[in-house]
C-alpha cells in the first residue's frame, strides 16, 4: 500500500475515523451505563435469575442506537479508506464530499426520489448492526464478570490504578473474543458498503453477501482480517472502557469531596 500509493494512505479516512468515534462513545456507554442499571433493578425485584443477562442486552440495545444515528460517518469512512483516488494532484474527498458523493442524483429528479437516494446512506446498516449487536453482547458479557473479578481481588478499597488496570485488562480480553467472533460479519459489512453500484447496494442482504464470500473465498474469505481486526479490537476496547471508568471515578471523588 506504501508503495503503491504512498505513506500518507496509511491515515486515509482518519478525520472521519475521529468524527465517529467521539459521537459513538458520548451515545454508546452513556446509555449503557443506564440502560444497565435499570435493567439490573428490574430483574433483582422480578426475576434475579436474569440479573446476569443485563449487560448483554443493555450493551446490544445501546449499540444499536449509536449505530443507526452515527452510521452515515462510518459509511463515509470506509469508503475513504477503501477506495484509491485516480487522479494525481487533487486532494482526495473528506467526510462531506464523500458523502454528498455518495447521494449524488440528477438536480432533475423528484423530491420523492432525492428523499429516497438519502436511504444510500443507510446502506450496509443491517449489516452493520449484525456485526456490532453481536459484538456488544459478547464483550459486554464477557467484560463485566470479568472486571468485577479482578476489582474483587484487590479488596474494599478501590484506586484509580485499580480502576483503570481492571477495565482495561476485561476490556482487552473481551474486544478480542468479540473481534474474533464476528469477523465474517465484519467482511460482509464492508463488502456492503464498498460496493460501487446502487442497485446492487440495495439488493444485497448480509446473508447473501456471507454466501457469496463463502463461495468466493470458503472459511478463510469469512475471516479476512482477522489478526488487524483483532489486533484493533483488544487495546481499543480497553482503552475506551478504562478512560471512560477512570473519568467516572475522579468525577465521583470530585463530587464527595466538593461536599
Amino acid at each position: 500500500m506504501i508503495v503503491q500509493e504512498g505513506f500518507s494512505r496509511l491515515w486515509r479516512g482518519t478525520n472521519a475515523s475521529l468524527a465517529l468515534a467521539i459521537p459513538t462513545v458520548g451515545i454508546y456507554l452513556p446509555c449503557y451505563d443506564v440502560l444497565r442499571n435499570f435493567l439490573e433493578e428490574l430483574t433483582q425485584q422480578y426475576a434475579s435469575s436474569l440479573n446476569s443477562y443485563s449487560p448483554l442486552v443493555a450493551g446490544s440495545v445501546a449499540r444499536v442506537l449509536a449505530c443507526i444515528t452515527c452510521y452515515p460517518i462510518e459509511l463515509a469512512r470506509t469508503r475513504m479508506q477503501a477506495f484509491k483516488e485516480t487522479q494525481a494532484g487533487i486532494k482526495p474527498p473528506g467526510v462531506w464530499k464523500t458523502l454528498l458523493g455518495v447521494i449524488s442524483t440528477d438536480s432533475n429528479a423528484s423530491r420523492l426520489k432525492k428523499l429516497q437516494n438519502y436511504r444510500v446512506l443507510w446502506t450496509g446498516l443491517g449489516a452493520q448492526l449484525a456485526r456490532d449487536v453481536p459484538f456488544s453482547a459478547i464483550c459486554w458479557g464477557t467484560l463485566e464478570p470479568t472486571r468485577r473479578r479482578i476489582l474483587s481481588l484487590t479488596g474494599d478499597e478501590m484506586s484509580a490504578t485499580s480502576v483503570f488496570g481492571a477495565n482495561f485488562a476485561g476490556g482487552f480480553i473481551a474486544g478480542t473474543l468479540a473481534a474474533a467472533a464476528t469477523c465474517p460479519l465484519d467482511v460482509a459489512r464492508t463488502r456492503r458498503q464498498i460496493e460501487k453500484d446502487p442497485a446492487r447496494q440495495m439488493r444485497m442482504t448480509t446473508r447473501h453477501t456471507l454466501m457469496e464470500i463463502w463461495r468466493d473465498g470458503g472459511l478463510k474469505g469469512l475471516f479476512t482480517g482477522i489478526s488487524p481486526r483483532v489486533a484493533r479490537a483488544g487495546p481499543s476496547v480497553g482503552i475506551v472502557v478504562s478512560s471512560y471508568e477512570l473519568m467516572k471515578y475522579a468525577l465521583y471523588h470530585r463530587h464527595l469531596n466538593g461536599k
